[in-house]
């Protein structure tokens, strides 16, 4: 995904407006270790090192994502956001005063034209990355409070200082984690008419829900302890934290569960339900 990543920069480096930024226009990309051995891809170069890959915590969605595959419902963890961080620099093959001129103008007119992305357009996106579930979210020039390792960085690359910037694009990784939640009715409906009184339609309803760990959902908590208060009816959770309660009238209820080591939670619920989560409860610790 990280090679998508640097193709997508790539494309959108290379068509920079010609008219506006004629140099960043005509210069060549590179996502090579800048060190002394580096050799530039063309007279103008902007290279783009890769030097971190992190988790972006305040991105990160702690719902799993509930989606009907075929006959059945599926739970998947949902992607992991990643800030993936580049050093930019500007190259030039010339010497001296005009190296150092081409090099500025080159830098900061990446700067420029990356700026005008918040986010980064799904008509840039290449390989992997055209799936994206959100436009991937941009950050230039933006000063890391806990680094101060610039110089440290060019000094391990045996060169000198040279000006840069930072870029950060975060993307969204599949994890590829999905279980099987069962049909998509979550409220199961039962209907008796006597044959000789064909007004004496009564309608009773099966109900199943899913208790989990309020930390993360996607964790199922086992031998919770379920209670259907106005039937004073207690059942435990399965493996995979479900439950399920029969032979109810339609109405409204409340729910009551419960483990050692979890906060009991309680919830009013309608019968019947209305979506495939209507009976899911998670317990914070």
């Amino acid at each position: 995904m990280f090679d998508s990543l640097d193709k997508t920069l790539e494309k959108l480096l290379n068509e920079a407006p010609s008219n506006e930024l004629p140099e960043l226009n005509r210069a060549g990309v590179s996502f090579e270790t800048p060190d002394k051995n580096y050799t530039l891809s063309s007279q103008l170069t902007v290279n783009l090192f890769l030097y971190e890959v992190k988790e972006n915590r305040e991105l990160r969605d702690p719902v799993p994502i509930v989606e009907r595959v075929g006959d059945e419902f599926i739970r998947r963890k949902p992607p992991l956001r990643v800030d993936c961080s580049y050093i930019v620099s500007a190259w030039s093959d010339q010497t001296r005063a005009e190296k150092v001129r081409q090099e500025h103008l080159l830098l900061s007119q990446a700067l420029l034209w990356l700026s005008r992305f918040p986010t980064i357009p799904n008509n840039y996106l290449q390989g992997s990355l055209a799936n994206q579930p959100f436009p991937p979210p941009t950050m230039i020039a933006q000063v890391d409070s806990n680094k101060n390792a610039t110089g440290e960085f060019w000094t391990a690359l045996g060169i000198s200082p040279r000006p840069t910037f930072n870029l950060v694009v975060a993307i969204a990784m599949d994890l590829r984690v999905a279980v099987p939640e069962g049909l998509p009715v979550v409220t199961s409906e039962i209907r008796l008419l006597e044959i000789d009184k064909p007004a004496s339609l009564q309608r009773w309803f099966h109900i199943g829900g899913r208790v989990s760990e309020a930390a993360d959902p996607n964790n199922a908590i086992d031998e919770a302890q379920v209670k259907l208060v106005e039937k004073n009816e207690i059942v435990k959770t399965n493996a995979q934290g479900q439950f399920i309660f029969s032979d109810l009238a339609a109405g409204n209820y409340t729910l009551e569960v419960s483990k050692v080591g979890f906060t009991a939670r309680s919830k009013a619920i309608i019968v019947p339900g209305e979506s495939v989560t209507a009976y899911d409860i998670s317990l914070p610790t």
